[in-house]
């Protein structure tokens, strides 16, 4: 059994603003079918990778669950019950994003601030420190990208009608190796074109693992690619022989 545990795992507010941005769906009006469906899934999915899902995915599966009912059940016609269902899930993804961005700023700043050497004295040194367009620096690899990753290779590999039965032993350290290898005559490597070739679910999940350790070691790095199901993996130090 491969466990991975995450000390910044981001929540299931995280995981709605994912699809919204993705999807480029308007936060005001909600496609809760369809944002239900999705968001079901991506649990799933987290359960194949074995990762630790917390509480609060659950309490807001059952959230969403919900709001979807009450669309469904036809209007009575009180104020009360012609309100829209998602009116609280809207109002509290509004403040989480504002809080997120707000965050990010901070974040940034203190990241320049830290470059930064005043000279003593010299009082009219400019003290403004400039940022990067922030949407640029909400690009990040988050772990939702890496599990719209795996399911996109899962959804791409050859389907079997018949289940074989068999020990397939596959270690971190081998993919690790694999990893390294495949680094020796790339500097850079999508997650699909690294693991597309391989049929063994299993070897699947143990490469995402050896490949998050190599992130954790700073052997290599990861940033979004041009689509949110896919990301980008590049060498950021020398691959050790």
């Amino acid at each position: 059994m491969y466990r991975v545990k995450l000390s910044e795992f981001e929540g299931p507010l995280d995981l709605l603003l994912f699809f919204i941005k993705r999807d480029e769906l308007d936060i005001y009006d909600i496609p809760i079918s369809r944002i239900t469906k999705e968001f079901l899934e991506y649990l799933h999915y987290m359960t194949e990778l074995d990762l630790e899902v917390a509480g609060d995915f659950i309490v807001m599966a059952a959230e969403l669950m919900h709001i979807k009912v009450r669309m469904l059940l036809p209007q009575e016609g009180t104020e009360e019950e012609e309100a829209d269902p998602r009116a609280e899930l809207v109002r509290r993804l509004l403040e989480y994003k504002r809080y997120k961005e707000a965050s990010a700023v901070l974040s940034r700043l203190e990241d320049e601030s830290v470059k930064l050497f005043y000279r003593q004295g010299f009082g009219s040194d400019a003290r403004t420190v400039t940022l990067e367009d922030r949407e640029e620096s909400l690009k990040s690899v988050t772990i939702f990208n890496l599990i719209a990753s795996f399911k996109k290779v899962l959804d791409s590999a050859p389907k079997k009608i018949y289940h074989d039965v068999e020990l397939l032993n596959v270690t971190i350290d081998e993919q690790m190796s694999y990893i390294a290898d495949v680094f020796r005559f790339k500097s850079s490597v999508t997650f699909f074109e690294l693991v597309s070739h391989m049929t063994e679910k299993i070897r699947i999940i143990v490469t995402i693992i050896a490949m998050l350790e190599m992130v954790k070691n700073k052997i290599i790095a990861l940033r979004v690619a041009d689509h949110e199901d896919d990301f980008i993996i590049y060498k950021v130090t020398g691959i050790p022989a």
